[in-house]
């Protein structure tokens, strides 16, 4: 546990300033601040609709522990004709109310109190997966708009290749056909801008709908890091924090106390009641008290096998969440590791490429290479850094998944 404390301590959990320094130990860096997170979390629909299901939760627990027995009046009013003559009108008045026998109504409560952990735990889910999306809409963003300053530093570098065409051109080193390929590229980089603003804007787009007080523009953010925390020790701490797997706990034991209530329930409620009449002209007065008892059949005995198998329906369920848990972190881990190990191999040479680029841009304007080597160094150059922008980008945003699976960000422990 202290290891953990330490990553999350140490991770500078989403803040925008965060230097490229900031992580420590493997940890990844804050994209947003935790309380404007925190804000916008409690506001996303799936939030609210889970927090009202808890709220809703409270009052059906409360509903289970009175029970569904309630008190019953009843009266009867008549009019007896003697054969010498004469009448007598007669009344009956009573109350009567069902008891729960055999331990049902502790069992009751237990399901309530169930229930209620079940809907705090998918409260807790809520704002996981709110959590996640937000990541994710955050970490497109930040995809996009890195994209689109690549490309907008390519155009300058296409615009410095046709003015030097152009400037050949006049001289008479340069053909017509070198002028079209020149115009040519600096046209299909200013389609490849003009999609990578459009999809900058559709991301800013679709973060701000879904949650429209995450309105700050991304910063520059560090690169990645390796990833010191062993798998073993990631999954571990996420099975821990699970709350896919709490919901999935808690149904198989509301299944279970089910099956149990309705093992119960094979023994029905005695309904025990007191009533008063009056017959015989009123001469009489009668006072009694009066017990009836279903009695069990069919039924209630094929019901309660219907809660076994479906408690041990929930057990498998159990057993099948744990299982996509833990695929589902080996395959975020794999992920940050092969994204971070691809966005190390292509930084390597990355720089070597753009220096490469520059000085063959130099050389063509003095006339030492032609055109054709100048678009081929340029193109690799921007494919270099378009693999290593994305590379850099996956591999954040896989680590990001790991913190939040882990619920080591945004406090999301604490729910």
């Amino acid at each position: 546990m202290k290891q953990w404390i330490a990553i999350a301590g140490s991770a500078a959990l989403m803040t925008l300033s965060a230097p490229a320094g900031a992580w420590v130990n493997g940890s990844v860096p804050e994209l947003l601040a935790t309380p404007l997170v925190r804000q916008a979390l409690d506001q996303d629909p799936a939030v609210l609709e889970a927090r009202r299901t808890l709220a809703a939760s409270g009052h059906g627990a409360a509903a289970l522990r009175a029970g569904a027995h309630e008190w019953t009046t009843r009266a009867t009013v008549q009019s007896r004709r003697y054969g010498a003559g004469g009448r007598s009108n007669e009344w009956e008045a009573g109350l009567e109310r069902a008891f729960r026998i055999g331990g049902k109504a502790k069992l009751d409560g237990d399901i309530g109190d169930v229930e209620i952990g079940i809907a705090k735990a998918q409260v807790g889910e809520a704002l996981h997966e709110s959590a996640r999306t937000l990541a994710d809409l955050w970490m497109d963003v930040v995809a996009s708009r890195r994209l689109k300053e690549v490309i907008t530093e390519q155009r300058g570098f296409a615009q410095d290749s046709l003015k030097a065409v152009e400037s050949r051109r006049k001289a008479g080193d340069a053909s017509v056909l070198e002028v079209n390929l020149a115009t040519t590229d600096l046209i299909e980089v200013d389609r490849q801008l003009n999609a990578a603003t459009t999809a900058e804007a559709k991301a800013q787009a679709k973060l701000r709908a879904r949650f429209p007080l995450i309105t700050e523009l991304p910063q520059p953010i560090a690169d990645p890091l390796p990833l010191e925390t062993p798998q073993a020790q990631w999954l571990e701490r996420i099975l821990a924090e699970s709350d896919p797997i709490r919901v999935a706990e808690g149904l198989a034991k509301k299944a279970a106390l089910t099956a149990d209530r309705l093992r119960a329930d094979r023994t029905p409620d005695p309904t025990v009641g007191v009533f008063v009449a009056s017959e015989a002209r009123r001469s009489e007065r009668i006072y009694g008290v009066s017990v009836s008892i279903p009695l069990a059949g069919t039924y209630r005995n094929e019901r309660m096998l219907q809660a076994l198998q479906e408690a041990e329906a929930a057990r498998t369920r159990l057993d099948g969440k744990r299982r996509e848990v833990e695929m589902e972190v080996t395959e975020t881990y794999i992920d940050a590791m092969g994204s971070y190990e691809r966005w190390r191999l292509t930084s390597q040479g990355l720089t070597a490429t753009q220096n490469s680029a520059r000085l063959t841009q130099r050389a063509y304007s003095l006339g030492e290479v032609d055109l054709q080597g100048l678009l081929l160094a340029r193109k690799q150059a921007l494919d270099a850094t378009i693999a290593a922008e994305q590379a850099r980008v996956e591999a954040l945003r896989a680590q990001s998944r790991l913190m939040i699976d882990a619920h080591l960000v945004w406090d999301l422990e604490e729910d």
